[in-house]
């Protein structure tokens, strides 16, 4: 029971984070903007990701889908963490790597929730709970 009450701050911290940063990317704030100009994906992809993001942050605190919500979050900032590495550089306008390490952070908090409910995962779940 103690693991469950654990994950549960997990998911949490997770859909925190996620829908925390919305109101940077819906209000056009200029670093996101920034960001997103850099790799490319400016406005749509702002949006279009500020989007799947919240509702991965949602999807996190239902849950019979918190699979679903841990597997985008992992898909999400996994491509955040691509775009970090390969056009924005770890420090991005003197964050000092915050964004970067967030990132990061939340990637891997993603994984540990993804692997608790793996069992959950339709099709594959049951094989993968072996």
């Amino acid at each position: 029971m103690k693991s469950y009450k654990i994950i549960f701050v997990l998911r949490i911290a997770v859909a925190v984070i996620l829908i925390q940063t919305l109101r940077f990317k819906f209000t056009a704030h200029p670093d996101s903007v920034y960001i997103f100009e850099t790799v490319g994906l400016e406005p749509y992809g702002r949006i279009g990701i500020g989007i799947l993001e919240l509702i991965a942050g949602i999807l996190l605190l239902i849950p019979k889908t918190i699979w679903a919500g841990a597997l985008l979050t992992l898909g999400l900032i996994g491509g955040a963490i691509l775009m970090h590495l390969t056009q924005l550089g770890i420090e991005v306008k003197g964050d000092e790597g915050v964004l970067f390490y967030t990132a990061i952070t939340t990637f891997i908090l993603s994984f540990v929730i993804l692997y608790f409910y793996r069992k959950d995962i339709p099709i594959i779940g049951k094989k993968l709970s072996v």
